[in-house]
Parts: C-alpha cells; sequence; structure tokens
C-alpha cells in the first residue's frame, strides 16, 4: 500500500493574491468557490493529475518560507523560464547557474516563499 499527495499547502498572508500568482506561474486556475479575502484558495490541479496547492492564512509562519518547490520548465529553457518568472514578479535569490550549464536559480514569490528553477528535460538531455 501506499499513499498519494492529496494536495501541497502553502503558508500565506493573503492566500487568495499569492494563490493568484502561482496560478499564473504554473497555468492553473483558482478553484471556483475561492474570492478575494478568503482564509485559504486552492489552485486545481490540471485534468485532476497531481496534487492541488492549498493556500491557507495562518497567524504566525513557520521560517523564511513555508514550502520549497523546484520548478522545471515545460516549453522554455531554464533562462526564459527566469526572465518570465521575474517578470511576473518573482525576485532573483541566488543564481546557481554554472559555465556547464547545470545549476538551478532560486527566486521568491511575492511574499518571499523561495523556490528554484531548474533545467527543462531538453536542456539535461542535450547535456547528457
Amino acid at each position: 500500500m501506499s499513499a498519494l499527495i492529496h494536495c501541497v499547502t502553502v503558508e500565506s498572508d493573503d492566500p487568495y493574491t499569492l494563490a493568484g500568482w502561482w496560478a499564473a506561474v504554473l497555468d492553473r486556475r483558482l478553484h471556483d468557490d475561492d474570492h478575494p479575502g478568503d482564509p485559504e484558495a486552492v489552485l486545481v490541479a490540471p485534468d485532476g493529475h497531481g496534487p492541488d496547492l492549498l493556500f491557507v492564512e495562518v497567524g504566525e509562519r513557520h521560517g523564511k518560507g513555508a514550502f520549497h518547490i523546484d520548478l522545471q520548465p515545460a516549453d522554455l529553457t531554464r533562462d526564459a523560464e527566469v526572465e518570465r518568472l521575474l517578470g511576473l514578479g518573482a525576485a532573483l535569490v541566488a543564481d546557481r547557474r554554472r559555465p556547464n550549464g547545470t545549476g538551478w536559480v532560486v527566486l521568491a514569490d511575492p511574499e518571499g516563499n523561495e523556490f528554484c528553477v531548474t533545467r527543462s528535460v531538453a536542456e539535461r538531455a542535450a547535456s547528457a
């Protein structure tokens, strides 16, 4: 027997706004019942595949980031995805790209939660 991940929970100061930002990043939609000011908001997994992202309002967050995810671009290169996310309002935290093309970039969402952008599948295959 095994368990499945139903959702990943993200602690937030403003769940609806932060979920909306991540909706643009991940090309997902907010649940139909979510509205500004709600204490929680859900990003629905596309076609019911993969876990939902649940953003919940908390009185006190537990450290520099309440979660951490690594993004792998689906259609863009790592560098193009980083530029897209910066354009959406992400902040650059650390650039861990190496001269040989490996590595990653650490960004932060509008509430300061850090996440990384890795190379795409195509970029990894090209360097193998």
